[in-house]
């Protein structure tokens, strides 16, 4: 069974620069604190990265996973499933984009995420703040 968690904050940042900066995957390693490697192996009609190969340290120790990404409601969203990973059997993601009417956005992420290793409670819970804390990374981001 997928772990889940939800996060939301509200970016200092028009949505079309928050949008830009979400779907630029080859930048993630800039200011995405876990994501070590990216790399596009297939991109859509439009250019958009569509299937992207990920290296990223969880756990004490490095993992790789290839994402499928989905840009059906683009602008609104930008979702996410795993194709391969070393020891994930599923990821599941999105980041849903809200303009606030003050030139602000409101992100809402979304993630659920299976182990092939069941993990003690703590190291979940550990774990879950550290993949969330990327919404709050990409905040600092766009602000600056």
């Amino acid at each position: 069974m997928a772990e889940t968690a939800t996060e939301s904050i509200t970016i200092a940042a028009p949505p079309d620069r928050v949008w830009a900066i979400a779907i630029d995957l080859e930048a993630y390693p800039v200011w995405t604190h876990d994501v070590k490697d990216v790399v596009i192996t297939h991109r859509d009609e439009e250019g958009r990265p569509s299937t992207v190969e990920f290296r990223t340290s969880a756990l004490g120790r490095s993992t790789h996973y290839t994402l499928a990404y989905d840009y059906s409601d683009a602008p609104n969203a930008l979702a996410w499933s795993m194709i391969k990973g070393d020891i994930q059997r599923s990821i599941d993601g999105a980041f849903r984009f809200e303009p606030t009417g003050n030139g602000q956005t409101h992100v809402h992420y979304d993630l659920a995420i299976e182990l092939v290793v069941p993990l003690p409670g703590f190291v979940k819970r550990r774990a879950e703040r550290r993949i969330l804390n990327a919404i709050k990374e990409l905040k600092a981001f766009a602000e600056a």
